[in-house]
């Protein structure tokens, strides 16, 4: 047992820690971020209210998809926990500020999951897997209509093939919705690995998860890829309105499907993307450095800037308390 003074200075310790990586990590890549300058020139030919206009709805729309995710982090954990809405806000934010600077965003179940109490942070973790998870089935399956698409499109090859393509995508994309509302099999699995039994009573909180819950959270999930979907399209179809709405939608879904499929850290995820976007949407315009511009803005926009706002309450957030340590 820790003493009052020893989780005070445990407190200041972790809290200044997570921050200080956390804004060395920002500082370091956003500092050289040479297509944010992009963005600022490109912006500067369009007319002042229609492009500042599009940037304030993708920023309202940036909270927006967080409070959706709020909305269901709240959903996911209320069997074992209730949150208010503001203490799930915290949790949230406080994870995506620990995400920035680990592996994967491996660090934002440890952020979100420490607001809970001791007890409940390991279910905890696993609750938030399935509403990650909730979001990888859509990105699977988008991403993989969007590979199908862009195989029968602008690759060289037997309709047989195409049909093929489409199939298999199909294939996969149904797999993933398959494997998510049977999310419990995955309690069954860890049963029989055997390195894995020490940690299998946590996993039985996949068992009372219902159809209904998981149907409502992959609902919620939808509604943030829309969202984020539409922070790109409302972006594009301002700065390159030549571009046919069709190709630059099935674009993103490739984009994102690639992005969820490339282990990185989401300080790097501007380059990943970057290069990505680049090659991609060079089949359909000959504007990359508009595309590589408005895609390190998105990021921008959907990662810096909640980690600079979650930082802030990683700081009045209290680790190691009588209550909470």
């Amino acid at each position: 047992m820790f003493t009052k003074q020893q989780k005070k200075y445990f407190n200041y310790t972790l809290k200044l820690t997570i921050v200080g990586l956390a804004f060395w990590f920002i500082y370091s890549k956003v500092n050289n971020q040479k297509n944010l300058l992009e963005f600022k020139y490109l912006i500067q030919n369009i007319e002042t209210t229609a492009i500042y206009g599009v940037i304030g709805v993708v920023l309202l729309m940036m909270f927006f998809n967080w409070f959706f995710e709020i909305v269901k982090w709240k959903y996911l954990i209320k069997g074992i926990q209730e949150l208010s809405f503001w203490k799930a806000v915290k949790s949230v934010f406080c994870g995506l500020t620990w995400a920035i600077f680990t592996p994967n965003r491996i660090g934002e179940y440890g952020g979100r999951i420490m607001l809970l109490r001791p007890e409940n942070r390991a279910s905890g973790a696993v609750l938030m897997g399935v509403g990650l998870f909730a979001q990888l089935v859509l990105t699977s399956f988008f991403g993989a209509i969007g590979i199908a698409w862009f195989v029968a499109t602008f690759l060289e090859t037997p309709s047989v093939v195409k049909l093929g393509v489409w199939i298999l995508a199909f294939i996969y994309g149904l797999s993933f919705i398959l494997l998510y509302f049977n999310v419990h099999w995955i309690d069954y699995l860890v049963k029989k690995i055997r390195f894995l039994q020490r940690i299998q009573s946590f996993f039985d909180v996949l068992r009372h998860v219902t159809l209904p819950q998981l149907a409502y959270v992959l609902w919620l999930s939808f509604v943030r890829f829309v969202i984020f979907t539409s922070q790109y399209v409302l972006l594009m179809v301002v700065i390159l309105p030549d571009m046919d709405l069709l190709p630059m939608v099935m674009m993103i879904f490739i984009l994102f499907f690639v992005q969820s499929a490339l282990p990185t850290l989401d300080i790097f995820d501007f380059s990943v993307r970057s290069f990505v976007a680049s090659n991609l949407y060079a089949y359909i315009t000959t504007q990359d450095i508009a595309v590589m511009a408005i895609v390190s803005f998105i990021w921008f926009v959907n990662l810096i800037l909640p980690a600079i706002i979650g930082a802030f309450f990683v700081l009045n957030v209290n680790y190691f308390s009588d209550n909470n340590s």
